[in-house]
């Protein structure tokens, strides 16, 4: 005969005997709490043979489908591993001590859809945490603003679409954020940007996500430091040559960002195809963008010029060899010199600068190789306007020479109807020639009324006139005419009137 079962309230009172006088409720209560002992359980305690386990300063609860963070953590906790779990949800009550020496957190893989903005008040020496792989939606303001000590935060692989610019303020140590495979599709310009960014981020991963278009003109002016970091490839950027720009000129200066995944840099062309190629072919036939060249550097003479030496990495030992190998040394009567941060000076600017100026950059565990190239122009920078001044004023004055000139040449005379005894009677149509005379500068009344006879108008009949040329009209001489070019020629003039200046000019053309 088969005995009725024994129910699991019943064993308890048969095994604690003096629970058997006490009502039905507290025994419902002790069962309650002891499911909470349970692995697994809700607000289960820690149990480093059950629940995690424990190795000195190191706690790891993966992979114990966990819904809450243990209670009772060690204060000697240094690594905490909660890692491929079901906690959803990161309370500010998650640990209700402080966590002084706890300096690596990983909760990954949980599905994590919320976090407290209190939930790292008590772990405030954090340097390593690890929120990647979850559900995370949004990054609200401050919410990682007690953690001044991090250095490396992953949230890749969320859904995250929205960032608060504050997020992440206060976070002065933090030296790599990963954002990659989220939704994000605005660039987080504010953290690496001058006088808003973390000062020491080096590492800022923003690729596949939904960003369309970069601060192009921002992203240039960046530290080399912080531009070898930089990765946003795997967007669905827009085409444009400024982008093509941007990069062939960090993949020159073989920064880790473009050099690594050199083919994974992709753009849409603006076209309603909406074709997808990649960035580095834009000089090609697809927009024909113009191929990079490196810049020189420009200077005029007597200016303070200063040279920087823009390394890969931070806190590096520089030293700079001048043109003809001229090492620059402290203390020397070299116009150049080497500054705190490792740039060159060079006070005053001389002509003889020009040339390639090497940068040596060494750390511990990296060299790096920067050569500048200087191009001095042979003026002040002052001077440029004067000397522009001096050369359009020339070319005026010479445009307006030749226009006189033309005009003296091409057109003919006026006839002076005021003057008497200066008129023509007759053939109108017949050729002019005009010769000047400079009068000179001496008093003789004979040699004054000579030369008051500067102008004389001569038509000729039937031989060769002036120039050569032939009188059209066949028109008898004016006796008067010829009786004064004759007095003109025949006369005997002084040494001064020899030396004189005439011009004989012909400015009608042959009419047959």
């Amino acid at each position: 005969m088969l005995q009725p079962s024994i129910r699991a309230g019943d064993s308890l009172l048969e095994t604690l005997p003096h629970w058997s006088k006490r009502p039905r409720w507290a025994l419902s209560l002790a069962l309650c709490m002891a499911l909470l002992w349970l692995p697994g359980a809700a607000g289960s305690t820690l149990n480093c043979h059950k629940t995690c386990i424990c190795a000195s300063n190191i706690v790891s609860c993966s992979k114990m489908n966990l819904t809450t963070v243990p209670t009772g953590l060690p204060l000697y906790t240094a690594v905490l591993d909660l890692s491929y779990n079901e906690i959803t949800r990161l309370r500010s009550e998650w640990t209700p001590v402080k966590l002084l020496k706890l300096h690596n957190l990983l909760l990954s893989h949980n599905g994590l859809h919320f976090l407290s903005s209190e939930a790292f008040v008590y772990v405030k020496y954090l340097r390593y945490l690890d929120l990647s792989s979850n559900k995370l939606r949004q990054l609200d303001e401050f919410i990682f603003e007690p953690l001044v000590n991090l250095e490396v935060l992953l949230l890749y692989n969320n859904h995250i679409s929205q960032i608060d610019r504050s997020a992440f303020i206060g976070m002065t140590n933090l030296q790599k954020l990963y954002l990659s495979q989220n939704n994000i599709s605005r660039f987080p310009l504010e953290l690496v940007k001058e006088k808003s960014r973390l000062e020491k981020l080096s590492l800022l991963d923003v690729s596949s996500n939904r960003i369309k278009i970069l601060p192009i003109n921002e992203l240039q002016v960046l530290p080399a430091w912080i531009k070898n970091g930089l990765y946003f490839h795997n967007n669905p950027l827009l085409c444009h040559c400024e982008l093509y720009t941007l990069l062939a000129h960090w993949y020159i200066r073989k920064l880790n960002s473009a050099v690594d995944f050199k083919d994974d840099y992709t753009c849409v062309l603006p076209s309603p195809q909406k074709t997808q190629v990649q960035v580095f072919d834009l000089s090609g036939d697809n927009m024909n963008c113009s191929t990079f060249k490196e810049a020189d550097e420009e200077a005029f003479l007597e200016q303070t010029l200063i040279l920087g030496c823009d390394t890969k990495h931070r806190d590096m030992l520089k030293t700079w060899m001048m043109p003809g190998n001229v090492v620059v040394t402290p203390g020397s009567n070299q116009t150049a010199k080497v500054l705190q941060d490792g740039s060159l000076q060079i006070s005053p600017v001389r002509s003889e600068d020009s040339g390639t100026y090497t940068c040596f950059a060494m750390s511990e565990v990296f060299n790096e190789t920067i050569y500048v190239v200087l191009k001095v122009h042979n003026f002040t920078m002052h001077g440029n306007g004067e000397t522009l001044n001096t050369a359009y004023t020339t070319l005026v004055g010479c445009l307006a020479s030749v226009v006189l000139v033309l005009m003296y040449l091409y057109l003919t005379p006026c006839r002076c109807f005021c003057c008497p005894n200066k008129g023509k009677a007759r053939g109108e149509d017949s050729i002019h020639s005009s010769m000047l005379s400079v009068t000179p500068t001496h008093e003789d009344p004979a040699l004054k009324a000579e030369l008051n006879r500067h102008v004389a108008f001569i038509d000729s009949k039937d031989l060769q006139g002036q120039n050569g040329k032939l009188n059209p009209n066949g028109d008898d001489d004016d006796d008067d005419m010829d009786a004064e070019a004759g007095s003109l020629m025949k006369g005997k003039r002084k040494k001064s009137v020899a030396e004189s200046i005439s011009s004989v000019f012909s400015d009608t053309p042959m009419v047959v």
